[in-house]
């Protein structure tokens, strides 16, 4: 097996203990994990009403130990920003989420997968001493795991302005009364606790002083996960995208995280950071469906009108394409994530925009490539790239959709252009 290369222009900006630490996170995905997705996906229960809040493929707990045992644990959590983190920087993160994109299960196996990384953020950065040893303790060890619920179903929750969740306050309790869905995470029997975001300060004149976030544990009374959604078909066990209820749901006031109407600022804390995550592990995708494609049109049984597939012009343009286009998504994620190291994510801001706007499209459009070079196979169960093509779409709409992102970028550079 080959050694990880890392991109000259940012080899100098990685420090040798991440380097040998990248080549350690190369050989674990691909020795262990690549091969463990289909062992996960062969222990997911066939009946639909047991393969959620009931079990889990216990094969990723074999991974996790072995992860761990390697120092291949919460790598995501940078010691810069958080006091119980990892010395990495968002950079050399960067190259390691890559590579665990190539993955279906690497993320989880070394305790690196959303949505739990984001809350993990959440609470080492505000989360009380009480809310930490309760919560982030255990999710640091990988004992349970968690779900962020922030959209609403009748809600354009892409302006989180319209997040309508009441959350009100009854003596020393807040109440919940609402419904949110998407709810990442929510439909694995581990996750136990839920970050909620709700409207507790409706009389705020200011509207991006409204809204919070209370820490819900899992099976308090009110909650209920009603159903799971599915993407393009999958239903993406046992993580689960679920529609939950809060029926006069009670928590003490101690499970407000940062205060009152602190939510705007605690939800752009958490999801800058994970954009990046996201695109890096799209260019983890992108890569892995480059090599499908470049197998596939090289097989000398797939001929067709006399020709290996690779020696038609048009199969060799979606190569090139593919190879320019997963280059350029790398350096637009690589470049966010120093100017995070240099300054924070609210400093990278425009960055990180231009990274969430090209690499997911990017990403979907190698994998329909290799999935088009398979043919029927392409799109069948037989390889990944079908689900991979569907989690990628997602990615178009989640943690902003592409049009937020342009919006927000396009009004950013008519700004800059007016100072100059």
């Amino acid at each position: 097996m080959t050694t990880y290369q890392i991109p000259p222009l940012v080899a100098s900006k990685v420090s040798p203990s991440a380097h040998a630490l990248l080549q350690k996170v190369h050989h674990f995905v691909e020795t262990e994990c690549v091969p463990a997705d289909a062992v996960f996906d062969a222990q997911q229960p066939t009946n639909p009403a047991k393969r959620f809040l009931n079990t889990y493929p216990t094969i990723i707990d074999a991974l996790k130990a072995r992860a761990r045992a390697r120092g291949l644990w919460n790598l995501f959590l940078s010691q810069k920003h958080y006091p119980e983190g990892v010395p990495l920087t968002n950079l050399e993160y960067g190259l390691m989420a890559e590579i665990m994109g190539r993955s279906l299960i690497a993320s989880e196996a070394m305790n690196c997968s959303a949505p739990d990384t984001g809350n993990m953020e959440v609470l080492a950065k505000y989360g009380s001493p009480a809310q930490k040893a309760q919560w982030l303790t255990p999710l640091l060890e990988g004992k349970i795991r968690s779900a962020f619920a922030m959209t609403e179903r009748h809600r354009a929750s892409a302006d989180a302005k319209n997040i309508n969740l009441e959350i009100t306050r009854q003596g020393n309790e807040y109440v919940l009364n609402g419904t949110k869905w998407w709810s990442s995470g929510a439909g694995d029997p581990r996750c136990k606790v839920y970050l909620v975001m709700g409207k507790s300060e409706a009389s705020n004149p200011n509207p991006y002083k409204q809204q919070s976030v209370v820490i819900v544990p899992a099976g308090t009374p009110g909650v209920q996960v009603r159903r799971v959604l599915s993407v393009y078909g999958y239903d993406d066990a046992p993580h689960g995208h679920c529609e939950i209820t809060f029926n006069n749901v009670h928590v003490p006031l101690e499970n407000m995280v940062l205060g009152p109407g602190h939510g705007f600022e605690i939800i752009q804390g958490r999801l800058g950071p994970g954009r990046i995550h996201h695109c890096m592990r799209s260019i983890g995708a992108a890569e892995r469906a480059l090599e499908y494609m470049i197998a596939r049109v090289n097989d000398p049984d797939r001929k067709t009108f006399g020709k290996l597939l690779s020696e038609h012009g048009s199969i060799l343009e979606w190569i090139a394409k593919s190879r320019i286009e997963i280059d350029a998504g790398r350096l637009l994620v690589l470049n966010a994530a120093d100017k995070i190291d240099n300054s924070d994510a609210k400093g990278a801001v425009s960055l990180i925009a231009q990274a969430k706007i090209y690499v997911p499209s990017m990403s979907l459009a190698v994998i329909d490539r290799a999935v088009q070079a398979h043919g029927a196979a392409g799109i069948s169960q037989d390889f990944p790239l079908a689900r991979m093509w569907a989690h990628q779409r997602t990615l178009r709409i989640a943690d902003g959709p592409d049009e937020v992102h342009l919006n927000q970028l396009g009004r950013a550079e008519n700004k800059r252009s007016k100072e100059m």
